[in-house]
């Protein structure tokens, strides 16, 4: 991965999930935007990016792109991303929500044949504190330091990571995998990748309701993660008679027990595995303290 200040990014369109205020967010943070891919606007500035009708004009000009944030039309997101596999881009955000599930069955596919990673749909993307803002993260919640943070959520990515930065708590990388019904990257591909950053010493999950990700992540924490997890899981008093849909996550209940993809069977798997969960966001801290040498600690 390639997540340092000079990686160069290109955005994909500038449907209504992205704003001038968040390109000047990532401007502002040192995130080196290129350019932006719009077709039929090519020639054109937006949002004081010049503007290029296909990416292989912005690798023409700028040459190997690093990562490229994705915010078009659900329905444009494929023909976009594989634009993107097609130019060698290994870093694929996709903040987009709402993307048919074939087509992400489609790109994911693709992706067999490559080493793109792909983060999203329905993600604000990564941030690593301090160096590189990829997204619609809200920086001025992240101090830099060595707490990973890998979420399902989009919104309470940043108040976990508010509530660690309150209490002094900083964080190496935080990333929202995306919670439409199928995502690009896993729990468990990011916990290998926090688990081998020298930077990160402790990592914490948050989960929600639908699917079983946080069940199988448990489980492969316990078998392959060294550094220690807190995990979180959001929805606990959803009732269970009623579909989570807080941003699009579907459970798939045929031939599966009454219990799948519940608050309560995800809460139980970290609890077998021996991994504390916390009650709330701002319990957080507290159970961090308690595994994290102090002198580690951004203070």
């Amino acid at each position: 991965m390639n997540l340092m200040p000079e990686s160069k990014v290109l955005i994909q369109g500038f449907f209504e999930f992205i704003s001038a205020t968040h390109i000047a967010q990532m401007q502002a943070y040192g995130t080196n935007l290129v350019a932006g891919v719009n077709p039929g606007f090519g020639g054109q500035t937006i949002y004081n990016l010049p503007v290029f009708n296909l990416v292989e004009e912005v690798v023409a000009k700028f040459g190997q792109i690093d990562t490229t944030i994705i915010c078009v039309q659900p329905y444009q997101v494929l023909d976009a991303a594989l634009e993107a596999i097609a130019a060698n881009i290994p870093q694929i955000i996709i903040i987009s929500a709402g993307v048919p599930p074939l087509d992400m069955v489609q790109l994911l596919r693709k992706t067999e044949t490559c080493e793109t990673l792909i983060i999203g749909p329905n993600s604000p993307g990564i941030i690593v504190p301090g160096k590189i803002l990829l997204g619609t993260q809200p920086s001025e919640f992240y101090i830099p330091g060595s707490v990973g943070i890998v979420s399902r959520s989009s919104t309470l990515t940043y108040e976990v990571a508010w509530e660690l930065t309150k209490m002094g708590l900083g964080q190496s990388i935080s990333v929202s995998i995306g919670s439409d019904a199928i995502v690009g990257s896993s729990f468990l591909q990011w916990l290998q990748i926090l688990d081998e950053d020298e930077t990160t010493e402790a990592i914490v999950l948050i989960g929600q309701p639908g699917g079983e990700s946080e069940e199988v992540a448990a489980k492969y924490i316990t078998e392959a993660i060294d550094k220690p997890v807190i995990a979180y899981i959001a929805g606990i008093h959803v009732p269970t008679v009623q579909t989570w849909q807080q941003t699009g996550t579907l459970a798939t209940v045929i031939g599966r027990s009454g219990n799948f993809g519940t608050a309560e069977s995800k809460l139980a798997a970290f609890e077998s595995a021996k991994i504390p969960v916390a009650d709330s966001p701002s319990q957080i801290p507290q159970l961090l303290n308690n595994i994290l040498i102090p002198e580690s600690v951004t203070r």
